[in-house]
């Protein structure tokens, strides 16, 4: 049966890209050097942080270059550079608890800047352990993500509060940090596995188009009446979220930010749509159609990316529920950038497979492989997403007298678990093995980002801070 064609664009030989990559690196790192000289503070958290993300996004572009081409010396280079950023995110954390006076584990910041020195080090290890040596291309774009994000939450040091004065505090979010990156490790895997074993491309055509669509659908949930969108007031003087009152935040609406938006979830939902239609059909070119719509729909999602930035970045708007004009800031939407920014990077993934599916295959270890390190590292993450809930009940109990409240954060920790017990019980009993099983994979890490971001950010509680 045909397929849809794209012009593939060209390879890239030699040491090309590492020399580019190379003197970007080089000329970011001096820039920063120039910015900061003059305050005579050179390794403090912030430049180690900025630091960190130039050395991954360079080890990122290296991964990718890799995927396209399959050229060993990007790889060389990609880990040497995921190394770099390792160190300087390890100077960041140690800087964050010098400062502190205890581990970086109080806040989302605090844990996000973990989660992501976590990653770094399990992709590392899975490329030199397991040899599967195009993980980063999935994994260093999510620790990308993860440190622009940290530099638009509140960075400043607050004393404890009196629930987190506690050693369990260290116990529990250390065991939470390299269960969930464990988990991001076993999803990357679940995904090659899906390569490797021949799932249609149009399949993953149909999953990238229906992760936009949830995108976009999560993020109008902000759409206001007459195409604005809303996002929440922010005080620029004490870096915090307003609030018209305790628990309930000040919203303002950007005018006309609506409209785009929906026009993006009409353009990530027509690959799907006319995806559906190849199926009912047979049509092959439904199927041509669906692949250009994607290329359509990352340009409109770039447009809104760069509009959300140049509206919600120090704005100042209207408010439904407040008389005045109150600022904004790109601080006070960290979760709807990060979804935005997420559509655009799975759909350029989608693209990654149409072109160099082939050369993918190729460099993946065998799908046997990939499915029995798939398990090996739910193994892993399961004990540890075991003891997380056991310490924090432990200290929940000797916090605030009960070991179980179902507060949200509670609840969705306890379906996480769930989830992925799922997995080992159907593994080891049913002997469940290949698709079944990473289909598993995958939605116990959708489980585990909602808990640690979406829980946060929707359904505050008594985890609040975290």
């Amino acid at each position: 049966m045909a397929r849809a064609t794209v012009e593939q664009p060209p390879a890239a030989t030699g040491t090309t890209l590492v020399v580019a990559v190379g003197l970007g690196v080089a000329f970011l790192l001096f820039m920063a050097f120039l910015n900061v000289v003059k305050s005579g503070n050179l390794l403090n958290e912030s430049n180690l942080l900025y630091a960190s993300l130039i050395f991954y996004s360079g080890a990122g572009t290296l991964y990718l270059g890799f995927g396209i081409t399959g050229t060993p010396a990007y790889i060389r280079y990609a880990s040497l550079a995921t190394w770099a950023g390792l160190i300087a995110n390890t100077g960041a954390v140690a800087h964050r608890w010098y400062e502190a006076g205890h581990p970086p584990f109080a806040s989302i910041y605090e844990m996000l800047l973990m989660f992501v020195w976590t990653l770094a080090a399990l992709t590392l290890i899975a490329e030199q352990k397991f040899k599967v040596k195009i993980i980063g291309t999935v994994t260093m774009p999510v620790a990308i993500v993860g440190v622009v994000l940290m530099q638009l939450l509140r960075t400043d040091v607050h004393p404890l509060v009196p629930a987190l004065q506690s050693t369990w505090l260290h116990v529990h979010v250390t065991l939470a940090m390299l269960a969930y990156a464990a988990c991001a490790l076993s999803f990357a895997l679940a995904m090659m596995f899906l390569i490797k074993d021949k799932m249609k491309t149009e399949t993953f055509l149909a999953a990238t188009s229906l992760f936009g669509v949830a995108t976009y659908l999560g993020v109008l949930t902000r759409f206001e009446k007459w195409g604005g969108f809303s996002v929440i007031a922010w005080n620029p003087e004490e870096k915090s979220e307003v609030f018209l009152s305790r628990g309930v935040r000040l919203f303002v609406v950007i005018p006309d930010l609506g409209w785009l938006l929906l026009l993006v979830l009409a353009a990530v939902a027509a690959p799907l749509v006319l995806y559906l239609v190849w199926r009912k059909t047979q049509n092959e070119a439904f199927l041509n159609m669906a692949n250009r719509a994607v290329f359509l729909s990352i340009l409109l999602q770039v447009l809104a990316l760069v509009f959300f930035l140049l509206r919600a970045r120090d704005g100042r708007y209207a408010s439904l529920d407040a008389d005045g004009l109150f600022p904004t800031a790109l601080a006070a939407s960290p979760f709807i950038l990060s979804g935005l920014v997420g559509g655009v990077f799975v759909s350029l993934l989608y693209l990654l497979l149409l072109w160099r599916r082939s050369d993918l295959e190729r460099m993946l270890p065998a799908a046997d492989e990939l499915d029995r390190i798939t398990y090996k590292t739910i193994a892993i993450a399961f004990p540890l997403l075991t003891l997380m809930i056991a310490a924090g009940a432990y200290w929940a109990n000797r916090t605030w007298g009960s070991y179980w409240s179902w507060d949200p954060k509670e609840t969705w920790a306890a379906i996480t678990w769930l989830v992925y017990a799922g997995y080992l019980h159907m593994r080891i009993t049913r002997g469940w093995r290949g698709r079944r099983a990473a289909y598993f994979a995958i939605l116990g890490f959708a489980v585990v980002m909602f808990t640690f971001f979406g829980v946060t950010y929707l359904l505050p509680g008594m985890h609040a801070y975290a």
